[in-house]
């Protein structure tokens, strides 16, 4: 066994793994495919996160099994997909000792630790969590793509696409939002969307979101409002969260994950505006949840580290 550890994020985009040594040293990483979790067919993620961490080995001459391995994906707040998920990868070899959480999980840690905090997490799926000053957790969101989302990559392009048939219907504006779509989706006709959608994963429909940000740009009142729309309601959950967490005796911390609203995505200024009113101080850094999984692989083996 190696004196390494794994850390694994996985969502419905990408799932990437990252390598470290007894002092979190990082020693490589790889990306590969997005991974959820699912009770039905746990393997599919299973194999994702088999392929990243094996790629990272590779890439730093780590043998494997590690000594821990600890995965943070999509879907695995349910504990049936949870434990589903653990008992694929146990059978795998990558580790003498496995733990499958969430990638919020990941996220949180990375930004947090075992600390207080506030993050909201708006991506391919959204989820607002919060640490309060007695260590309970609060969520607001993450309900999944059938009953939430709101404000996610998946939600914004959904609505996309409902307004390209109330507008073929006449029941709505004509909109640029047509165009696009169907020209990245090399399809000629709106009525051949029902289609693609019905065989389309979370991961694949959330890829639209640079169609919907460039018809907004373009000054597409249709696009323009489904990103308003999703800037309220990640709002709304932010404010939600702060609330359910509180009373705070000092103004808490403020993360931003996923690809719409860390970094450059492309609703994190109008965001920024809708919440200056909590006037709450911001995680510098940029996130990096595989470490935060990573530092949770340690504590599995060196339980006084974070």
């Amino acid at each position: 066994m190696s004196g390494y550890v794994a850390g694994v994020d996985g969502g419905g985009t990408r799932t990437r793994a990252v390598i470290v040594d007894d002092t979190g040293a990082e020693i490589a990483r790889a990306e590969r495919e997005g991974a959820v979790a699912n009770a039905a067919a746990p393997h599919e993620a299973a194999d994702a996160v088999t392929s990243a961490v094996r790629a990272a080995a590779v890439e730093g001459g780590v043998k494997l099994p590690v000594r821990a391995l600890w995965v943070g994906l999509a879907g695995a707040g349910r504990e049936a997909a949870r434990d589903a998920v653990t008992d694929a990868l146990s059978r795998v070899g990558l580790a003498e000792a496995i733990e499958v959480g969430t990638d919020v999980e990941a996220a949180f840690h990375d930004a947090f630790g075992k600390g207080t905090g506030v993050m909201l997490i708006a991506g391919t799926g959204s989820i607002a969590w919060a640490r309060d000053e007695r260590g309970v957790m609060h969520r607001v969101g993450g309900w999944g793509q059938d009953v939430g989302d709101e404000g996610s990559g998946y939600w914004l392009v959904m609505e996309a696409l409902r307004c390209v048939a109330r507008a073929e219907d006449g029941r709505g504006d004509v909109t640029k939002l047509r165009e696009f779509l169907l020209e990245s989706l090399g399809l000629i006709d709106p009525t051949q969307l029902v289609t693609w959608v019905a065989s389309a994963s979370k991961r694949e429909i959330a890829a639209l979101v640079p169609d919907v940000v460039r018809a907004a740009t373009d000054g597409d009142a249709s696009a323009g409002d489904i990103l308003e729309s999703a800037v309220e309601m990640l709002a709304r959950h932010l404010t939600t969260v702060v609330e359910r967490s509180g009373p705070w005796s000092q103004k808490p911390a403020l993360a931003l994950s996923g690809g719409l609203i860390s970094g450059a995505g492309p609703l994190r200024g109008p965001l920024l505006k809708a919440i200056a009113g909590h006037d709450l101080p911001f995680v510098g850094a940029e996130l990096d949840p595989p470490m935060g999984a990573a530092r949770r692989a340690l504590a599995l083996t060196l339980p006084d580290r974070q």
